[in-house]
């Protein structure tokens, strides 16, 4: 582990008005995510580099935003720190489309300083997204959490405690009963060793469109799964998780006042902002925008989620 010397430096400029926490939200699992977090307004992301491990610190400084690397993965981070910081967000032509709706188009203006971040990475979003897969948020992160607790790895750099997500090899190796403590099923369990073991596979894939395609082929990985990785990894503005017991309520409610929706009403919905329909989705997020609950709340486990 490094001291608290960085290994790297490169100072970033972003746009005015940019959000650091805003934009790198979404790299983070909660505000007590053991590999990545947001403390005296930098951000922290420990993770797992082809050079070895490593941690990007993201610091505003007078206008500008520093970025540091620890470990013997610095330079990858830092020479990536402006994707991972949502600095290579491509706007284009949104404007236009979010006019058509007043509602995107004041979300739009509101958070003009979010941007969509870009890591590069898929294997480490895939194991979060498959542990969310037909469970409730908070089970999720117990579950994640403790996943990365037993295959402790300490991240290199000056925060501490901060820990690595685990490596692929390990996951591929690990029995599924292990997972069972952590509140995961036999299922999921599967699903974490089986994307494991391709995971050199999954990291070589050269745009979210191979990614989705080579995602959705692995049994235990459907269309919302592979959506809220790309999104991610390949900083993909359209992904859109169908299969989210949430979103199509959030988006119709938002859009067109109905306060059910399903799937085939969400993309019907969001066709008029494609290339960007997640940012769309994205922006509702951000605004807390919620379609009105009726009844008993069903449990989020009983929808299909992968």
């Amino acid at each position: 582990m490094t001291g608290t010397e960085a290994d790297a430096r490169r100072v970033l400029r972003p746009p005015a008005g940019y959000r650091l926490a805003a934009s790198v939200r979404s790299l983070t699992f909660s505000p007590y995510d053991p590999c990545a977090r947001v403390a005296e307004g930098t951000f922290w992301w420990a993770t797992r580099t082809p050079d070895g491990p490593a941690t990007l610190a993201l610091r505003p400084s007078a206008g500008d935003l520093l970025a540091e690397g620890y470990g013997p993965g610095a330079d990858w981070v830092v020479e990536r720190a402006d994707a991972i910081a949502g600095l290579r967000d491509d706007l284009t032509g949104f404007a236009d489309l979010a006019a058509a709706h007043p509602l995107v188009a004041e979300l739009a203006a509101r958070y003009v300083g979010m941007r969509m971040p870009t890591t590069g990475q898929v294997f480490g979003r895939l194991l979060r997204a498959v542990f969310e897969q037909k469970v409730t948020g908070k089970e999720a992160y117990r579950a994640y959490a403790a996943m990365v607790r037993h295959f402790r790895a300490a991240a290199p750099g000056p925060m501490q405690p901060l820990l690595l997500p685990p490596e692929a090899s390990a996951v591929a190796a690990t029995p599924y009963w292990v997972f069972h403590p952590f509140g995961v099923e036999q299922r999921r369990a599967e699903t974490l060793r089986r994307v494991a073991a391709v995971a050199d596979r999954l990291e070589r894939c050269a745009d979210s469109t191979e990614a989705t395609r080579r995602l959705t082929a692995i049994p235990g990985i459907g269309p919302w799964t592979a959506a809220e990785v790309v999104r991610v990894a390949y900083g993909d503005p359209d992904a859109v998780s169908v299969g989210d017991y949430h979103v199509p309520n959030t988006v119709a409610w938002a859009l067109a006042g109905e306060a059910r929706g399903d799937d085939a009403r969400m993309l019907a919905l969001l066709e008029p902002f494609r290339g960007h329909r997640g940012r769309v989705c994205g922006l509702l997020e951000a605004a807390g925008i919620q379609a009105p609950k009726f009844g008993p709340r069903a449990p989020i486990r009983s929808f299909a989620r992968f």
